[in-house]
Order: C-alpha cells, then sequence, then structure tokens
C-alpha cells in the first residue's frame, strides 16, 4: 500500500451510496400567532420561520436549483393585523427527529407571540396540505375608542339581507370581483361576536374585511374590533398517537390568546 492510498475498514469506514435518494420527511406544526406579531406580514412571517428553523439546527430539506431554499409552506396565508390560534406550517426535513425532539427544539426558540401548539411527522407521501375552510371570530367595537353602540338585532338583519343574495361584489387591485355567497361562506352569524366559516377555493376569495364591509360593518376594525383565525381545516388529517409521531405543548395562553382554543 503507498502512502497516499486508505485501507478501508467494511464494517465502519464504507463509502456513502451517492445513488441514495436524500431523505426528506414532512411535519406538520400547528402554531399560534397572536400579540404584537399579528402585524408581521406573511412574508416576513415566512422568514421568521425560516430563521427560527435554522437557528434549532435542523437538517433541512432544500429546493434545488441556483438558489436553494428550505422547504417550508403555508397552506393559508394570515393577512396583516389579524391573530391566528391555530395556524399551520410544514417543514420538510432531511433527517428523521422524533416529533417530541422538534417540538422541544422550536420551542425553545420562544419567539414572542409565536407559540408552537403541536408537532406531527407526516404519513410518507402524504403531500401538500390542502386547505378545506377557516374559522373567524370579529369583536364588537371598544366604545373607549370611539366605536358606536351596536344594535344586536341590526347586525343580525344586516347579515340575514346579505345570506340572502345571490353574489356579492368586492374590489380587488381597483377591479370588482364578484363571487357566489353560498360557495364561500360557510357560516355567518352574531352573537357576541360575529362568527365566520368561509370556504376555500382555487380562484379569489372572500377575505373577512371584505365581509364587514359587505354588512355595513366597515368602521368596526378602525374602532378597536379584533379578527382572530381560530381555525384552519384541512382536507386530510392523519390520525396519529405515538409519541414519535406526534407532540402537543402544553403551555397557558398567552398575548391575548384565546384559552378555550389553547387547551383544545
Amino acid at each position: 500500500m503507498t502512502g497516499s492510498e486508505t485501507e478501508l475498514n467494511p464494517a465502519t469506514d464504507a463509502p456513502a451510496d451517492l445513488s441514495a435518494p436524500a431523505l426528506r420527511l414532512r411535519y406538520r406544526i400547528r402554531f399560534a400567532k397572536t400579540g404584537l406579531l399579528r402585524w408581521t406580514s406573511h412574508r416576513d412571517l415566512a422568514r421568521l420561520w425560516e430563521r427560527l428553523v435554522r437557528r434549532a439546527q435542523l437538517k433541512l430539506s432544500m429546493t434545488e436549483g441556483f438558489h436553494p431554499k428550505p422547504r417550508i409552506g403555508f397552506p393559508s396565508a394570515l393577512a396583516l393585523g389579524i391573530s391566528g390560534v391555530d395556524e399551520v406550517v410544514e417543514l420538510d426535513l432531511a433527517e428523521r427527529l422524533p416529533a417530541g425532539e422538534l417540538l422541544r427544539r422550536l420551542t425553545a426558540d420562544d419567539q414572542p407571540g409565536l407559540r408552537i401548539k403541536s408537532v406531527q411527522l407526516l404519513p410518507e407521501g402524504s403531500g401538500k396540505a390542502k386547505l378545506l375552510h377557516t374559522v373567524y371570530r370579529v369583536t364588537t367595537p371598544d366604545p373607549d375608542l370611539g366605536g358606536p353602540e351596536i344594535e344586536p338585532s341590526q347586525v343580525r338583519d344586516a347579515i340575514t339581507k346579505f345570506l340572502g343574495q345571490a353574489t356579492a361584489t368586492v374590489t380587488r387591485k381597483n377591479k370588482p370581483l364578484t363571487v357566489h355567497i353560498a360557495e364561500q361562506i360557510l357560516r355567518l352569524e352574531f352573537t357576541d361576536a360575529i362568527e365566520l366559516t368561509l370556504a376555500a377555493s382555487d380562484g379569489a376569495t372572500l377575505k373577512p374585511t371584505d365581509v364587514l364591509d359587505l354588512i355595513g360593518c366597515t368602521d368596526w376594525i378602525a374602532h378597536g374590533s379584533h379578527i382572530t383565525r381560530t381555525e384552519v381545516v384541512l382536507k386530510r388529517e392523519f390520525e396519529a398517537t405515538d409519541t414519535e409521531f406526534l407532540a402537543t405543548a402544553n403551555q397557558p395562553p398567552h398575548d391575548g390568546e384565546s384559552p378555550k382554543r389553547c387547551s383544545e
């Protein structure tokens, strides 16, 4: 053997199989975005998640091309100013971690306004999350901020009239957009707050602020009304009980998050 040759130990030093496909495992994470973080745009939230997973020292599955990026996906963007207590992000990792270990690493970052609720390792070939519908709660205006006194019967009458229409038209980028109300609004009612469920669509969809405008509550937000997305419902969920595949955090609510939603 010459000085430039290296003797391999077949048991420990065998060369790697370069033809083997890279490991790519998908994790679904439920999280809350509350407090001042609700004033972060979706683009900035995505950047925050990129920084978070890098600080967690995760081995990320990257996209191909000249500018590879970590595979991080959101089934539904959350609009600026809206809180979310049951948001979804999916990460693709090039390493296998127990769900509890990934939860521990993400939670350790302790980003203000961001609460990791659960981590689930998805079955192979599960595909990207697809949105089914979203649920919102809109509080009434704050009288201390000049909000008008709300007459519940008037709000309910406006909702009834609106739901009785076949279509509604809103403006998007200075262009009119007409939607079929029954196809997009699965639930709209008023008790002590407006409860709204919006169906997912391949095309343009109504926003909670659109609905407020259409029922004559345009000034609610300016007078302290708060919109919270309470649920993001996906077309496909996966049952898991093994702690290898599912880990759930037990943390108290904070930053204005609903205690009821946090305890679920």
